[in-house]
């Protein structure tokens, strides 16, 4: 044996070894799953990605990309106070993760709370100044909240950041709307329905609009569109004003 080696030394390298090829093996077992998962979000399949999450969780319990993802995945579905769960144990695994604050005032806003969505935005751009979806986000809780000059400003800043943002310019539309500047407001749903030809809520909106301008024959258009897409009530809106 070659001097200043013993066979306990020997042991031990071994065996710490050993153990630095299982943790390295876990640790592409877990991105290996958080792949999978992500996969599946992409293509719709969110109980299925949820399902890889858990996986990537078992192995490693301080995942925070894992608890993240799993979040956005529960958010799909709906399961918006299971989300706000896992967006909290992220961000005690990582505070500093834009991401999770976006998506936690996400959570938030669907569940009506929009002043706590609004604090999370807030952390979201803090981190990151140049996060359009965060600055669209608080808009959008500023919109439900009345602050329609504020929300503006908001989906300006995110269309500054990503000028192709179609969500951005119809929810500044809406905030037009509010404000009785209709002129404006239809420059923005036909911005947004260039971008994205097949929003229904978009058609039915731009329409309301046109109505209130006097163009009856333009939102009867409009709305009929709505209804072609899926968006049902907009028949209401033809019954009663396009006959």
């Amino acid at each position: 044996m070659k001097k200043g080696f013993t066979q306990k030394s020997i042991l031990i390298f071994l065996i710490f070894t050993l153990s630095s090829i299982k943790l390295l093996s876990q640790y592409y077992t877990v991105i290996e799953y958080l792949k999978k998962g992500n996969a599946k979000i992409n293509s719709g399949d969110y109980r299925g990605a949820i399902q890889d999450y858990n996986k990537a969780l078992e192995l490693n319990p301080n995942s925070d990309d894992a608890y993240n993802n799993r979040g956005v995945a529960k958010n799909e579905l709906g399961d918006y106070r299971g989300a706000i769960q896992d967006f909290n144990k992220a961000l005690e695994l990582n505070p500093n993760f834009p991401k999770v604050y976006n998506n936690r005032g996400v959570a938030k806003s669907h569940l009506g709370d929009n002043r706590g969505a609004i604090l999370d935005y807030n952390n979201a751009i803090e981190l990151n100044p140049n996060y359009a979806d965060a600055y669209h986000g608080r808009g959008s809780s500023k919109n439900e909240l009345g602050d329609y000059r504020g929300a503006i400003q908001d989906f300006n800043k995110a269309l500054e950041l990503n000028p192709n943002f179609p969500k951005a310019y119809n929810n500044r539309g809406v905030a037009k709307s509010q404000l009785s500047d209709y002129r404006g407001a239809i420059q923005d749903f036909n911005k947004a329905l260039e971008l994205n030809p097949n929003n229904a809520q978009t058609y039915k909106s731009r329409g309301v609009a046109k109505f209130e301008l006097g163009d009856i024959d333009g939102a009867c258009w409009d709305w009929s569109k709505a209804g072609e897409l899926g968006y049902m009530k907009a028949y209401d809106l033809i019954e009663e004003y396009c006959k």
